[in-house]
């Protein structure tokens, strides 16, 4: 199998591209090398996605391309170069305008230029659709793999990072909103291997790439057992109080990942696993998991300020 990863250094792609090596596949990953080298076992063809593609890429006679950009202008540009391949592209369920349902549809309205996201985050979703549109009008053949949260080993943002984290710590643990609140997450290797499954497959369609939906308690527990913490001493905290207090959703400064508004994010953690896993997703338990983000990097709630809020809440 001659494989074409789209980058290869990052996270997911990089993972893809490890997968593939150790599969025995011919692997090139075609990116600038500028977050660091390709794995070891795969060929690194530089090419800066704002540049011409390289004659060497149209050359290749891959047999799939694995692709995660979320810039239009890529996209076309990779198309149009690669038109012969299998592509399987990966997208998000922030494709979905409506995040509280789990449905997979409508989607947002396609944003068609490149936007930077510091200037506009909510264009993220928007250009995600364009990408798809372009790979399903261009690619000889193509499955669009729309994943939910991908959590695991070199995870850069910490959004489930924080959880191993500090339930490895013990004491009394700030819980965000209700424990019956869905929640699902995927883990970086189980995505990285299906993908490879399409790829191989050649499988076409649209198909959303989620891990198993569970309630937050139960996600908390299987975190806990999963890096050794014993039962958790979860105190839940509503939402109108955690919004009173300043506490952001989701990630960063500030934040509890994984709490989202509800209902109005009611849909995006809980859309179903089943037709992905018909077409071949293996998913491990969130336990095992968890032990390989205790080094992630995480940017969210402080413990101070985690005391401070719990302190509130039982003067309330």
């Amino acid at each position: 199998m001659k494989l074409l990863v789209l980058g290869g250094t990052r996270f997911l792609s990089r993972e893809v591209a490890t997968q593939a090596v150790a599969l025995g596949w011919d692997v090139t990953c075609a990116c600038r090398g500028r977050s660091g080298p390709v794995p070891e076992g795969a060929a690194h063809l530089a090419w800066d996605r704002a540049e011409p593609a390289p004659a060497a890429l149209a050359d290749g006679a891959w047999d799939a391309v694995v692709d995660v950009t979320r810039l239009p202008s890529q996209a076309r540009s990779a198309v149009a170069a690669l038109r012969e391949a299998h592509w399987v592209f990966v997208s998000t369920v922030s494709v979905y305008a409506d995040s509280s349902s789990p449905a997979m549809e409508p989607l947002l309205e396609p944003v068609t230029d490149d936007v930077d996201l510091a200037v506009d985050p909510e264009a993220y979703g928007g250009m995600k659709v364009a990408c798809e549109q372009v790979v399903q009008a261009g690619a000889a053949s193509c499955v669009v793999a729309r994943p939910g949260l991908i959590v695991g080993p070199g995870d850069p943002t910490g959004r489930f990072a924080y959880w191993p984290q500090r339930l490895s710590r013990g004491g009394e643990v700030l819980a965000p909103g209700s424990p019956d609140d869905t929640v699902q997450v995927i883990d970086v290797r189980d995505l990285a291997a299906w993908l490879l499954v399409l790829a191989e497959r050649r499988t076409t369609g649209v198909l959303d790439a989620v891990g198993t939906p569970m309630p937050l308690a139960e996600m908390l527990d299987g975190v806990a057992a999963g890096v050794a913490a014993g039962p958790p001493a979860l105190t839940w905290v509503d939402t109108s109080f955690l919004e009173e207090q300043g506490v952001e959703p989701w990630a960063g400064e500030g934040s509890l990942p994984l709490w989202l508004p509800r209902p109005a994010y009611d849909g995006m953690l809980s859309h179903d696993p089943g037709p992905a896993i018909a077409a071949g997703l293996r998913l491990r338990p969130v336990a095992d998991t968890a032990d390989g983000c205790l080094d992630s990097p995480v940017v969210a709630l402080t413990p101070e300020r985690e005391a401070e809020v719990l302190a509130a809440w039982h003067e309330r």
